[in-house]
């Protein structure tokens, strides 16, 4: 039997992760679930370690793992977050990191044209390099004269696999975004790994943007593109935006993928958000959709359909939280989608 890590986290992420395990039960998958619900911010405050050796030797054997959000305000910075997110990417080589963008309803795109709001696209994103390799350092902290330093990293086993991953995932193109025109070392290593990978992809529709000019492309015209490749932090901004013209972060829904080895680590694209957290207004649909990124992962793409036609029913039926314009709460919006998931 398949086992899934499940880690629900801070803040929303256990109100997320519940309906989003019981979309999983109604699937029928197989599966079972194995729930690490001590990996929190509270252990961290009380340790100093959220994620231990014990369980990582638990997450390693998974095909899977569930993740509903980390972060908590009472810690100052980001070690606690990077601790969880970056030991999982690095330790499983989650070198994928792949975000879909789909719009489910028209009223929930920001784009006043008709024609262009019809957003379907996916963000490839190299996931265990570049800017947040946690390569760098700084000195004369707090002076006057302060230096920091972040490398941005970039290796040819790197680029070109997730490039790979790119052409492997698309329907009609492929687009590039880089900024190789100023960045000049890790442009040049990117620029001549495309070009190694349109050799080995030579029927795809490609194209090449540097990142300004693809996120001004993005942001006026989505449904130019199907899948669009970049290294982590502008993948990073670029999903968000994506996110941002299919309906907001309450329905975006990613995975942390490694094909190599089968593993993949999927969660809702939301923080922990914890000035809602125990309101019962938390969007459960980024966490429900994660869900079928996994059941697509597990080879049962029939039943990642269903759970996108029963959030697909349930949005445009209204049945959904606040930031979607409805009135339900976190519990019966999941509940709107099990509904329609286990209509016959």
């Amino acid at each position: 039997m398949t086992t899934i890590a499940v880690i629900p986290g801070d803040g929303i992420g256990p109100e997320v992760t519940a309906p989003a395990l019981d979309v999983l039960d109604a699937l029928g998958l197989g599966v079972r679930t194995d729930v690490l619900d001590h990996v929190n911010a509270d252990t961290y405050l009380r340790t100093g370690h959220a994620l231990s050796e014990a369980d990582l030797d638990r997450i390693r054997p998974c095909r899977a793992t569930l993740l509903g959000a980390v972060g908590d305000p009472r810690l100052g910075d980001t070690a606690y977050v990077r601790s969880i997110l970056t030991t999982l990417r690095v330790e499983l080589d989650l070198y994928v990191n792949y975000r879909p963008a789909k719009l489910w309803h028209d009223r929930l795109s920001p784009l006043r044209d008709a024609a262009r709001r019809a957003i379907d696209c996916v963000i490839v994103r190299e996931n265990t390099e570049g800017l947040y390799s946690g390569i760098g350092g700084s000195t004369r902290t707090g002076t006057a004269h302060e230096v920091a330093m972040d490398v941005d990293l970039s290796t040819q086993h790197g680029v070109a696999r997730v490039l790979d991953y790119a052409f492997s995932v698309a329907r009609t193109s492929v687009c590039l975004v880089d900024k190789a025109n100023a960045v000049r070392n890790g442009g040049q290593l990117w620029q001549r790994c495309w070009h190694e990978a349109l050799a080995r992809h030579p029927h795809m529709a490609t194209s090449h943007l540097y990142v300004d000019a693809a996120a001004m492309r993005i942001a006026t015209d989505p449904t130019a593109f199907d899948v669009i490749v970049t290294n982590n932090s502008y993948g990073d901004i670029l999903s968000d935006l994506t996110a941002a013209l299919a309906g907001g972060l309450g329905v975006a829904a990613s995975a942390n993928l490694n094909p190599a080895t089968g593993q993949g680590l999927f969660e809702p694209v939301h923080g922990s958000a914890p000035d809602i957290a125990g309101t019962g207004a938390a969007n459960p649909f980024g966490a429900i959709l994660s869900v079928a990124l996994l059941a697509e992962h597990l080879g049962r793409a029939d039943a990642a359909d269903a759970v996108r036609r029963a959030v697909a029913a349930a949005v445009a039926e209204g049945h959904v939280t606040r930031d979607l314009g409805g009135t339900l709460g976190t519990k019966e919006a999941g509940a709107a989608v099990l509904a329609e998931l286990e209509r016959p």
